[in-house]
């Protein structure tokens, strides 16, 4: 069979957190290892009426195709909440609805990317990016990161050595996997640097509106005046991921080459989820919906550090998130995180190793949890059994840990 696949599937492998999702689907594991919103908050009833409503107005329109840029009414709805939420201003003619922001990232790499072509992202990265690009056959330059974001030094070097460096892939808001905010000052370099270079760079924001500590931050797309932001956007994080619909918003010229790729790819995003959608944003007020969200995360993210600091022993260190899912694990360097989770798993808990959010490699004493999806209680009770397994790898006794920031990862 393989003798049949293209070239540019050799390379390609299963997604990890796919594989180890599997092994936590039994009621009883205690999972931090996915990267899913709390499914408690989900808007079942209001879906079941607006679902009611939309298919008795108008079923035949919304069970038809409809066109690749998507739904007139809801890209008016996007451009006018990127306008509010995020200080981005533009039309709705260029807003591409995609079926989830993964399907962005695809599109990016198909686009964008030729066989070797750099694609310089930040260090740890977002595996589902990686995995979307590496089908394209692009070299990964990592950019070391702090927790203001990309060293941007490290970057304008990798930027001066990497002529065929086609696009800068950044998560700049609650970074999956480490839950990084970048600082403004980073945001406004970053922009100076790709307008130097030339090159395009991708913002991924599905967490930007997740912030639950802080001041908000402008999205890069809104300091944008070159036309180099490509930026992604989801309401699975914020809504429900179930009805897979997100988008891209891009310059004009661009995003007519987007429209051609999605008509290869599948001629349109649903056009029940998408109407679904429209006509919730229309009735309902999704800012209140996030503010109960937030809610609920910081709560959970809280508990999750406090039993952290309480029962972990000492020598590791990890992120403090302002925001989004997840939180970020350094372990001293003779400790591996995949073994780390054989022994976890036996005690009913899961996580993340994180080796596989570096593109080319190493850091296997890194991991990543998720502090979303999981109640207070039992949050408490996983950490306790991760301290557990820790202590007795490490033979140290609970203590309070390093609390210093985690230095920047090449």
């Amino acid at each position: 069979m393989s003798t049949l696949l293209a070239t540019r599937m050799r390379g390609l492998r299963a997604s990890e957190i796919r594989e180890i999702l599997k092994l936590t689907r039994r009621p009883e594991v205690i999972s931090f290892a996915g990267g899913l919103p709390a499914s408690e908050l989900f808007p079942v009833e209001r879906m079941m009426t607006i679902s009611s409503e939309v298919l008795a107005r108008e079923g035949r329109q919304v069970l038809q195709y409809s066109p690749t840029e998507g739904d007139a009414s809801l890209r008016e709805a996007i451009a006018a909440r990127m306008a509010r939420r995020f200080g981005v201003h533009l039309g709705p003619d260029e807003i591409l609805v995609t079926s989830g922001s993964q399907q962005g990232l695809d599109l990016t790499g198909k686009l964008l990317l030729d066989e070797g072509d750099a694609v310089l992202c930040e260090s740890p990265t977002y595996l589902g990016a990686i995995q979307a690009f590496e089908a394209y056959r692009p070299r990964f330059r990592d950019v070391p990161t702090d927790d203001e974001g990309m060293v941007l030094s490290a970057l304008e070097r990798r930027l001066s050595d990497q002529p065929a460096a086609k696009l800068v892939y950044v998560v700049p808001d609650f970074q999956n996997p480490s839950g990084r905010c970048w600082s403004l000052e980073r945001r406004v370099a970053l922009l100076r640097l790709a307008g130097r270079f030339g090159v395009t760079v991708v913002e991924d924001c599905p967490y930007g509106e997740l912030r639950f500590r802080g001041p908000e931050l402008p999205a890069l797309k809104s300091l944008d005046r070159e036309g180099l932001v490509v930026y992604l956007g989801t309401f699975s994080k914020v809504l429900c991921p179930g009805l897979r619909v997100g988008w891209l918003a891009a310059s004009r010229a661009l995003l007519e080459k987007y429209v051609l790729a999605k008509q290869g790819a599948d001629l349109h995003t649903s056009s029940l989820t998408q109407r679904l959608i429209a006509a919730y944003l229309q009735r309902f007020d999704l800012d209140e919906d996030i503010r109960r969200i937030r809610e609920v995360y910081r709560q959970r993210c809280d508990v999750m550090l406090r039993t952290m600091d309480e029962e972990f022993p000492p020598g590791i260190r990890y992120t403090r998130p302002d925001g989004g899912l997840f939180l970020w694990v350094e372990l001293p360097e003779t400790l591996n995180a995949r073994d780390l989770l054989v022994k976890c798993l036996a005690r009913d808990v899961a996580f993340v190793p994180g080796g596989s959010f570096f593109p080319n490699g190493g850091h296997e004493n890194t991991l990543r949890l998720n502090f979303s999806a999981m109640p207070p209680e039992r949050i408490r009770e996983g950490v306790r059994r991760l301290s557990e397994v820790l202590r007795e790898t490490l033979g140290r006794p609970a203590g309070r840990p390093l609390r210093e920031a985690l230095a920047p990862t090449a």
